[in-house]
């Protein structure tokens, strides 16, 4: 069987009740004598939000990573910090784990699981490289860790729906 709700095109797999014995027949939505399972309209969302998220957040990791290498003074930190980088330096590792987590995002919109699970990996590596950063831009810094945090759950949570 097969729905579509929004545009959105979804499958369900129908199963007779009777291969449930024994089994957690209440895992799935009974319809006329039939168990369906199908995939979540809530959770392909949150996972298309993350995938979203992900883009713009890269975006906006490779903006502060150009900012770094091209303007090195636009950016000041106390003389006794300990992960204290040159500035370009920071501004390269923003702007690759940026392009990172953009295409990982891109490629999750089309369902790939490799993109899955690299965005889950990129998400905390930018989350901890701008946890690093915070002394040079504390409330940018604060946005995009707010921003991996919601992306790593998406995807924990939700992310297989996609997939199917």
């Amino acid at each position: 069987m097969s729905c579509a709700h929004a545009g959105i095109i979804c499958s369900t797999v129908a199963v007779p009740r009777s291969a449930f014995v024994g089994a957690h027949a209440a895992s799935g939505r009974e319809e006329g004598g039939v168990v369906t399972h199908g995939r979540s309209g809530l959770a392909v969302g949150f996972t298309y939000a993350a995938a979203i998220l992900m883009m713009v957040a890269g975006v906006f990791d490779i903006l502060q990573g150009l900012a770094a290498i091209i303007r090195q003074h636009y950016y000041v930190v106390g003389a006794n910090y300990v992960y204290k980088f040159d500035v370009t330096a920071w501004g390269w590792i923003h702007l690759l784990l940026g392009l990172v987590l953009g295409v990982a995002g891109f490629f999750l919109l089309r369902g790939a699981l490799w993109a899955r699970i690299l965005g889950i990996t990129a998400a905390a590596v930018v989350g901890i490289a701008n946890f690093m950063w915070l002394p040079y831009y504390p409330v940018w810094s604060i946005v995009i860790i707010a921003m991996c945090v919601v992306i790593i759950w998406a995807l924990a949570a939700h992310g297989r729906e996609i997939a199917e």
